[in-house]
């Protein structure tokens, strides 16, 4: 279970209860997605069945993206982003499900808030776009998730470094957590994410899982945690399909929980959801 001391997380519509972790899926809106290859991107019909599947496989929030953050992915406009995620958002905002949209950019953020489309900001630039913080300030119950990140998408992977990686992020997402408060962002509406896999290299990754207390403490919010499918996955299993490290991703979602994260963010909804249910019957401490 979350260990931060605030058991829930305000998201706009939801007071989402952090007693017990949380799944939140994923619902890729980009033709560039490295995970399923734009599977989700091509109709409005695909993306809607998508999102329901992963509902009735157990996700309690959908994360919903247009903009791909892969390594050396490609620039994608505003206006672009919000072209393919809108439609999307205004069907399922009639769900009844928290929603929350992995965005970075401010323009984003205001058609979403303005139009009433989104619970939460999952932002993987912890809200440094100009405008974004301000903008956030303004709403009374809207969720962010502020995430740590070592250069940009088109060039975080090029030979990261740290001289200590689990206090460096931790004493940034402490940072982008005091800023937010001082703008008048309550602690209630915010997570963080040390950011797997973004401008980090697999050493990295393993300390900050190793490490999980340490950087956690520091910033004292609930912990999302997003290893699904990815690189790290990949070099673990010697698995260079994304599809086929799910089993791997299960167990490190549930590494991630032991160790104190309460959002899971991940593709394969139902399979985490059997494994925390295995590792909770087995008497592990979620």
């Amino acid at each position: 279970m979350d260990n931060s001391g605030q058991n829930y997380w305000q998201c706009g519509r939801f007071q989402i209860d952090l007693a017990q972790p949380k799944i939140m899926g994923i619902v890729n809106l980009t033709p560039d997605s490295f995970s399923d290859g734009g599977s989700y991107s091509s109709s409005l019909t695909l993306a809607l069945k998508h999102a329901e599947q992963l509902l009735k496989d157990g996700a309690d929030i959908l994360d919903i993206g247009g903009e791909s953050s892969r390594p050396g992915s490609d620039f994608v406009s505003p206006q672009d982003e919000w072209k393919r995620i809108e439609p999307v958002l205004r069907e399922l905002v009639t769900w009844n499900v928290p929603l929350t949209v992995d965005t970075r950019r401010t323009w984003v953020m205001h058609q979403l808030l303005e139009q009433q489309l989104a619970d939460g900001i999952n932002d993987i630039q912890a809200l440094e776009d100009a405008g974004a913080v301000d903008l956030l300030a303004q709403q009374q119950n809207i969720g962010v998730c502020l995430m740590h990140m070592q250069g940009q998408p088109e060039n975080m992977q090029h030979n990261p470094e740290y001289q200590d990686v689990v206090t460096e992020v931790g004493q940034y997402l402490q940072q982008r957590v005091s800023v937010c408060e001082q703008a008048g962002i309550e602690r209630l509406r915010l997570t963080i994410d040390p950011g797997f896999g973004f401008g980090k290299s697999l050493q990295h990754n393993i300390a900050l899982m190793q490490h999980f207390a340490d950087w956690h403490a520091a910033a004292g919010c609930p912990v999302l945690i997003g290893v699904s499918r990815k690189t790290m996955i990949g070099l673990l299993t010697d698995e260079t399909e994304p599809r086929q490290r799910v089993v791997g991703s299960v167990v490190a979602a549930v590494a991630a929980v032991a160790r104190g994260a309460a959002i899971i963010r991940v593709h394969d909804v139902r399979e985490t959801r059997q494994g925390l249910q295995v590792w909770a019957a087995l008497g592990g401490s979620i």
